[in-house]
């Protein structure tokens, strides 16, 4: 059973990876692509309860273009939470339960599990990371890491 949904889930980022390589190709610019990304992902996933960005800027971590409830406008304290630890790290962070994640960050008492992926600039450096929240524990699995991984990287690139 499982299977069958991360296979399902699989085909459905391949389907919205070439809806947005369609949209992608009328703008380069990296704030578009990710409005354009958080709109689509967060109105084609029903398990996503908050899909957004949060960019690099001066040594904080900054909420950029996003879908869903209210963000937390700065991720603080630095260096805390799952954004930060993947920003930290440049690897994408998986997490059944936020509950059980060491300093996680809560903007919404509501959010339950969480994935976070990192977005590269075109010389490699992350420069934001891309976040997902659920509203149940266990929400997301390694097909949405993969997924979302992808999509991450097309924002700055082709």
């Amino acid at each position: 059973m499982a299977a069958e949904r991360d296979e399902a889930l699989a085909e459905r980022y391949v389907r919205i990876e070439a809806q947005l390589g369609e949209l992608y190709a009328k703008t380069a610019d990296p704030i578009a692509r990710m409005a354009t990304a958080a709109a689509l992902l967060h109105h084609k996933m029903p398990h996503f309860f908050w899909t957004g960005f949060y960019l690099k800027r001066d040594g904080d971590l900054i909420v950029g273009p996003y879908q869903g409830p209210l963000a937390c406008a700065v991720l603080r304290p630095r260096g805390a939470g799952v954004c930060w630890a993947c920003a930290e790290r440049g690897s994408p962070i998986l997490v059944p339960d936020v509950h059980a994640f060491a300093g996680h960050i809560a903007c919404d008492y509501r959010s339950e599990s969480e994935v976070v992926v990192p977005v590269r600039d075109p010389g490699g450096a992350v420069a934001g990371v891309l976040d997902v929240d659920g509203e149940r524990k266990g929400a997301f699995c390694e097909a949405d890491v993969d997924g979302l991984v992808r999509i991450a990287a097309r924002i700055y690139g082709a």
